[in-house]
């Protein structure tokens, strides 16, 4: 049983950690990029098991986030994390130079 419960706490920490990194690469990303970052938050979108460089199977985590050119818009972003290194990224990259018509 405390084998059990001691795994069931490293996958907790791991994603826990995982959701930390992914929220401060977000925010990171939305600043650099000069656009709002929504919500403050990332949402878990994915796990899936994933050979790492180093040979051992992990967990790959996606995680997804919303961020705003101007306040009204909404757009989705989302970024992959494989042994907590950053591995792929879609979302804000700079500032868009959004033209409205009225």
């Amino acid at each position: 049983m405390m084998i059990v419960a001691g795994l069931a706490f490293f996958y907790w920490s791991a994603g826990r950690a995982a959701a930390e990194r992914a929220e401060a690469l977000g925010r990171d990303a939305c600043q650099a990029a000069g656009v709002q970052w929504l919500d403050q938050s990332v949402h878990a979108a994915g796990l899936r098991l994933q050979r790492g460089e180093s040979g051992w199977l992990g967990f790959e985590r996606t995680f997804r986030f919303e961020y705003s050119y101007d306040g009204s818009d909404r757009h989705v972003g989302r970024l992959v994390l494989r042994e907590g290194r950053l591995v792929a990224f879609v979302g804000p990259t700079r500032a868009a130079n959004v033209v409205q018509l009225h």
